[in-house]
């Protein structure tokens, strides 16, 4: 049953103590009980970019065909498992013809979300031709969030200039978030900074561009040990008073997700934190904060993320599942051995080396099906939370093996608050810039521009 409060609840309300503040995800109390009241609160749409290292098997993604409606590809094989068929375009023939014919892999990184002409300079010389997407979005409308945009990572940047691959800063391909075209935005790689930053009060520090034992990353991970909804326990009790049973169920769920992914950050921390209480610092790899699984290191960012969205406390984010030369050990898969995964993606057709790098790209395809099904199984006033956002998934080069850069391993997922019609393929014309997409994402983020990067007009066929 509604609760007919006599002012809603304001969008921006949060639940606070001291140390800690939790924005509150959708509710109904937030629209005014009168249905003809001249405005009524919306969920926004939101956007995120899920970047993935070093390709795919070609075959194993793209379907065969022309027919708009596809058969799922091994590799698109556990978004369908997860009830996801209806839930994503597979997007086809888009490129960054800036990125063709130079390194396989480094400039290929900053160009994903701008197009830009990267080149070889390094430090006051960096130039990635162009500001990423994120980054126009961030510029035009994230004053209206706590945090502008988000941007979480696995990896340490990479240092030191690439030789044997044309003479590129490692640096480039580090980074898929770019504030212009000579500065990255720093990504957090620590769970529990990345959790921190939606919901502690005191200034959480970006750390992931310093070394991982410096004071500043020790004191921080040493901070807080208290629980943020011990922090907040009073607050939520007076908040249960004030809404509807509906709303009460979705706090609770709220919380629990909260805590659940609080508590797991803690348990990947106990042994370290003994090792940092006792003032030792010869901590083993990976180095503090960052969890000794990889697995659950990338599950952790997600739910990060999604919390971020639900929340409202970003529309935007990033996230890199790897930098562009993933040197990550997959051996906790089935049927991989220890070689690393950029290694195995040059399998030069050997089918063993090749068997295992399938595997990777399965592995990161299942994560993105977990974090959309996490959206999607969010209601925000009558939609869910994947209907009310954009989450593009890719890579920057198509064949791992060969660093093809035509027609790009690319998704969309969600309905962007009703501007998507999922469930198809898009077969753009041959060659058409990935711009062309971005022009259109930023459309139904609000932004109005008339250019961007390489674009020639907005992509057709999404909606």
């Amino acid at each position: 049953m509604r609760l007919a409060l006599t002012k809603p609840l304001d969008r921006r309300s949060m639940l606070k103590g001291v140390g800690a503040a939790l924005a509150l995800p959708w509710m109904e109390s937030m629209t005014p009980a009168i249905a003809k009241a001249p405005t009524l609160a919306q969920p926004p749409v939101r956007s995120a970019f899920v970047f993935m290292p070093n390709g795919v098997i070609p075959k194993e993604w793209t379907p065969a065909g022309k027919e708009e409606n596809f058969e799922i590809t091994p590799m698109l094989k556990p978004l369908e498992d997860k009830g996801l068929r209806n839930d994503f375009l597979l997007l086809e023939n888009l490129w960054n013809e800036q990125s063709v014919g130079r390194n396989g892999h480094w400039p290929k990184v900053p160009a994903w979300l701008s197009g830009g002409y990267v080149e070889r300079g390094a430090g006051s010389g960096l130039d990635t031709g162009g500001t990423s997407v994120d980054q126009v979005m961030a510029r035009a409308i994230g004053h209206r969030t706590a945090l502008p945009s988000l941007e979480l990572g696995i990896d340490q940047p990479r240092t030191g200039i690439d030789n044997i691959g044309g003479g590129f800063p490692r640096l480039l391909g580090s980074y898929v978030s770019w504030r212009d075209p000579h500065t990255p935005v720093t990504k957090e790689i620590v769970p529990q900074l990345a959790f921190d930053r939606l919901f502690r009060t005191r200034s959480i520090p970006v750390v992931s561009g310093r070394d991982p034992k410096a004071p500043e990353v020790l004191q921080a991970l040493q901070a807080d040990d208290a629980s943020v909804l011990d922090l907040v326990l009073d607050d939520a009790k007076s908040l249960r008073r004030r809404i509807s049973s509906t709303d009460q169920a979705k706090l609770d769920e709220y919380l629990d997700s909260v805590r659940e992914v609080e508590k797991r950050i803690d348990n990947t921390l106990q042994p370290q934190k003994r090792w940092i209480n006792e003032g030792r610092l010869d901590m083993p790899r990976p180095g503090p904060g960052i969890p000794e699984s990889h697995a659950e290191h990338v599950k952790l960012m997600i739910d990060v993320m999604v919390l971020a969205f639900w929340t409202d406390t970003t529309r935007i984010g990033t996230f890199m599942m790897g930098d562009a030369q993933s040197a990550a050990s997959f051996d906790f898969l089935e049927g991989v051995g220890t070689k690393h995964f950029h290694g195995l993606s040059h399998h030069a057709e050997k089918e063993e080396q090749k068997d295992q790098y399938r595997r990777i790209g399965l592995w990161h395809v299942e994560q993105v099906a977990y974090m959309l099904h996490k959206m999607k199984s969010l209601d925000e006033d009558g939609s869910s939370l994947l209907d009310n956002s954009m989450v593009m998934f890719g890579s920057s080069i198509k064949d791992g093996n060969r660093h093809t850069e035509r027609d790009l391993p690319i998704m969309l997922a969600g309905r962007g608050k009703g501007s998507l019609r999922p469930g198809r393929r898009v077969r753009a014309l041959k060659d058409t810039p990935m711009c062309n997409l971005y022009l259109s994402m930023l459309d139904r983020m609000g932004v109005q521009t008339k250019s961007f990067g390489d674009g020639t007009g907005r992509l057709k066929g999404l909606s």
